[in-house]
């Protein structure tokens, strides 16, 4: 394992080190808000989507909606977490001209998951994050300001959409941990279905925590940049902001405990306002919610639910299938790539009549070279990929039994990508299939050595490196369908025969 430097920020008076937590507000997979029957489809026409309950009507009561309760304690489950049996809403007080209750409701005190943790895979090795605290709790709609040059509009969808807000200890101390922290944290989250995790689209966003302080000091004052909606903006936000508090404490300044904006523009943090306090919110308990109460059936069906989790499926991987650490963390770190390579895997052991650990590597190397090579060329996602799982297990038992050669696979490959036919079928169309009979084999080679006869006499007088030279004379002239291992064997023989 490779040791690798702590991450450092560089002020004149010597080294800082940057201290970050993150609050992730991940949209609950539900057909129905956490309060009301009203639907959470993405990208429906404004206001269409809103119950008299996300209106805040006068005399509208909330009822919880029981699958957005489960879908949390699956998450805390799937992070280890604890589950706590009883827990509390409470209403969160401030005013936004999108949240026309005056109030959230949400968990404070009490929240529904306690500590867990998600272990990091890192260049340098693991490590572990701490979680604090999963709570459940509503979203408030969005305010349009760009419609009009003189009037501003509210859009309520997204009132009362169900949230969970997964809160980290203050554990991460790099922009790279940060980044890592998050995309784990959606993997595990997609695996599970409790979060779609499409932060392009709003469902997953963090607010970022991030103080400086003198390496092995206590915590610095924090900043809070809010609502950052990508992996890389996440980083490139830590980056500047922890810059820009080193630069004012080396010059004798103090931060301000403040909320901040990143601008993806100029790749900058500016103020939005100052930090509250819990006291600010006049926080208490919702008096028209009942306590959850949970009991050990319930949380066991809630863990039975859970599927294979990223880590678990790597270990298999790695332990069962024999896969490379690094292949494992490829095919592992999204669940569409491993239920693509793991029904290729199916297939391919299928065709072959051998076990899953005989086809697994080439699998394996396939899928994470030759496909996702295509793929990043494309712009695809493996979602979109032109190759499904069967045509990818065709063309790799093509390969091992004999019928193409590696540099043939990438042609029928090629082929395959454009024009969308199985493998078997290009190969039979366009006579691909790898020659490996040696008498036509060795009648070429006569011919490549009856034309080259100085380079012959050049090899067999010491000039060893020539043999690639005869095997690429020799695979040209059979337009590139020979045997590489029999061209290899059968030259060996005539030259030093």
């Amino acid at each position: 394992m490779s040791e690798t430097k702590p991450y450092r920020i560089r002020g004149a008076t010597g080294d800082w080190e940057v201290v970050i937590g993150m609050e992730v507000h991940a949209q609950v997979i539900s057909n129905s808000k956490l309060f009301s029957g009203a639907a959470t489809a993405f990208g429906a026409e404004p206001n269409a989507q809103v119950s008299l309950v996300d209106a805040a009507m006068p005399g509208m009561l909330p009822v919880i909606n029981g699958q957005c309760v489960r879908q949390a304690v699956r998450t805390g489950l799937a992070l280890g977490a604890q589950i706590n049996k009883w827990s509390r809403f409470d209403r969160k007080n401030y005013f936004y001209a999108d949240l026309p209750q005056g109030y959230q409701i949400s968990q404070f005190q009490y929240p529904v998951v306690g500590e867990g943790e998600i272990v990091l895979d890192l260049e340098n090795g693991q490590k572990t994050v701490g979680i604090e605290r999963i709570h459940l709790e509503q979203d408030a709609g969005k305010s349009i300001h760009d419609q009009s040059p003189t009037r501003s509009y509210v859009d309520l969808n997204r009132s009362g959409v169900a949230l969970m807000e997964i809160v980290s200890k203050p554990d991460m101390r790099s922009p790279e941990e940060a980044g890592a922290y998050l995309k784990k944290l959606r993997t595990i989250l997609r695996y599970i279905g409790t979060c779609d995790g499409n932060m392009e689209e709003g469902s997953m966003r963090a607010d970022v925590n991030v103080s400086v302080r003198r390496p092995g000091e206590g915590l610095g004052t924090r900043c809070e940049i809010k609502n950052v909606n990508s992996v890389r903006f996440v980083m490139a936000a830590i980056e500047y902001e922890a810059r820009r508090q080193v630069d004012i404490l080396e010059e004798g300044g103090k931060i301000d405990q403040e909320t901040r904006l990143f601008d993806n523009v100029k790749f900058e943090t500016r103020s939005l306002r100052s930090k509250e306090e819990a006291h600010d919110y006049r926080y208490f308990p919702d008096p028209d919610l009942l306590p959850l109460e949970f009991d050990d059936a319930f949380i066991d069906d809630c863990r039975a639910s859970l599927p294979e989790l990223p880590d678990a499926k790597k270990q298999r991987f790695v332990e069962a299938l024999g896969l490379s650490e690094y292949n494992a963390s490829v095919l592992t770190a999204e669940k569409e790539t491993a239920d693509y390579f793991e029904a290729l895997l199916a297939e391919a052991a299928k065709r072959q009549g051998k076990s899953l650990t005989d086809v697994a590597r080439p699998a394996s190397n396939w899928v994470t070279s030759d496909l996702f090579g295509a793929l990043n060329k494309l712009g695809k996602s493996i979602e979109e990929s032109p190759i499904s799982p069967a045509q990818g297990a065709e063309l790799i038992s093509l390969i091992a039994d004999g019928t193409l050669s590696g540099r043939l696979a990438k042609d029928v490959f090629e082929i395959m990508l454009e024009t969308g036919k199985g493998a078997a079928d290009i190969v039979e169309e366009r006579g691909l299939k790898q020659v490996s009979d040696t008498g036509a084999i060795e009648a070429t080679i006569a011919k490549v050595l009856a034309d080259n006869a100085d380079s012959v006499e050049a090899y067999r007088g010491g000039k060893d490196k020539l043999f690639g030279f005869f095997v690429g004379q020799t695979m040209k002239a059979m337009g590139g369908k020979a045997n590489p291992a029999v061209v290899n064997d059968l030259l060996k023989k005539a030259l030093n025969g």
